[in-house]
């Protein structure tokens, strides 16, 4: 389609939803892991063949999966539209002034964020993911994430998540301890110099890139930037050895020939991976949007403590309505209940009805979020970069000084 075509069916669709898109559900595999089967699909659907299984849903979304065997339109998602197929990034390529406004499209590229459900029957391998100066070599963006445990689920066989390291080892100096387990390439047992935190139903963690972590088994609904690098630094895995193009999946080949597996461990943010307060100043509980109180609902922040992204928790009652107005786009899953979010018919677990793109102009009027269930209509909302400047920035704990200071 031609992107004057485009731009006349991203017009129409917007026109013809009020300044809301509905979209399509983006399904992403993975190989190394076990799906956790809390997606909500059907038994037969989650294994892919070679591909591996189901273990991702991305939402909104604009980024393409990075899998070694995957379909050319991977972790894209789709807009919801009678006879096309437009996907999210080509409808803010070809009308971005439209999906996001003509001032925020002058300034950003792009949506600049990547929501996502991750659903796994094991922990996630120890790993990080590339600061900006590290992805940009590989051409890619760095990622820095956050998570939120949603609660009435099963959180799994391992629901904790391993961050950073041991103090003592940046305090000393001691980055060398982790390079064994990458040589070797046999076990688990790099986790040793790791400590664990029990992942807690509705709350969650912030994460700036660089940082060591291995996740929970929890169903995760994450926010992050608009990538998909990483670097596995855990051989063993689900009780399998993995690949170990996986450690060096995102590093550039001349430092890989150069530096071999300390290219990884020259990549890690030690500051951050050895914070003793790593708690106090990454944990996340909601915290309540200023103002935000009405008698038929109230908002949380759930994704707060950076300026890259934010994300609210919007819950209205049963049989009440909720107005909203937001200061840019945004994309919404519904989790929990039914209901219309600005007459457009919503209602979780349906995965046509479940998820919606609110384009600029709408989300900066107000607009009526009704419950017609009998249950809590509960609603994530995913901001990018620079919309929400007045997100909760969590004060500063500790006098950690740092590697080398």
């Amino acid at each position: 389609m031609a992107e004057t075509n485009k731009r006349a069916t991203v017009e129409k669709a917007i026109a013809s939803g009020n300044g809301i898109l509905r979209l399509e559900p983006a399904w992403v595999a993975r190989d190394f892991l076990p799906p956790g089967r809390r997606l909500g699909l059907k038994e037969s659907e989650y294994a892919v063949g070679e591909r591996g299984w189901i273990s991702e849903r991305w939402l909104g979304s604009t980024t393409k999966a990075d899998n070694k065997i995957s379909p050319p339109d991977e972790g894209l998602s789709y807009l919801a539209l009678e006879g096309e197929r437009v996907t999210v990034k080509e409808a803010v390529e070809a009308a971005g002034d439209l999906v996001m406004g003509a001032e925020y499209a002058k300034t950003h590229r792009g949506l600049g964020r990547l929501a996502k459900i991750y659903d796994f029957a094991a922990r996630i391998p120890y790993h990080l993911h590339q600061r900006q100066e590290d992805a940009a070599l590989v051409g890619h963006n760095s990622k820095e994430e956050a998570y939120y445990f949603p609660e009435d689920l099963d959180v799994g066989p391992h629901p904790e998540t391993f961050f950073g390291v041991h103090p003592s080892i940046v305090e000393r100096k001691q980055y060398d301890l982790l390079l064994p387990y990458l040589v070797e390439w046999k076990n688990d047992l790099i986790l040793r110099h790791s400590r664990a935190y029990l992942l807690v139903p509705g709350e969650g963690f912030h994460l700036p890139a660089g940082g060591l972590h291995a996740p929970g088994t929890a169903l995760t609904i994450e926010l992050q930037e608009d990538s998909d690098v990483f670097a596995f630094l855990q051989a063993e895995v689900a009780g399998k050895i993995v690949s170990k193009e996986l450690l060096y999946k995102d590093v550039r080949q001349a430092d890989r020939r150069r530096l071999g597996e300390r290219a990884v461990l020259n990549q890690v943010d030690w500051e951050l991976s050895g914070d003793p307060y790593f708690y106090e100043n990454r944990h996340t509980s909601p915290q309540p949007v200023a103002g935000s109180g009405q008698p038929g609902g109230e908002e949380h922040w759930i994704y707060y403590n950076t300026r890259k992204f934010s994300g609210k928790r919007l819950v209205v009652k049963p049989g009440r309505k909720y107005t909203s107005v937001e200061r840019g786009v945004y994309n919404i899953l519904v989790w929990r209940g039914s209901g219309r979010y600005d007459g457009h018919e919503v209602a979780a677990g349906d995965f046509r009805r479940d998820e919606l793109l609110v384009c600029h102009g709408r989300a900066t009027s107000p607009l009526v979020v009704e419950n017609t269930g009998r249950d809590n209509l509960l609603i994530i909302k995913f901001f990018g970069p620079d919309i929400n400047l007045e997100v909760p920035m969590i004060p500063r704990y500790g006098n950690w000084p740092g590697p080398g200071k």
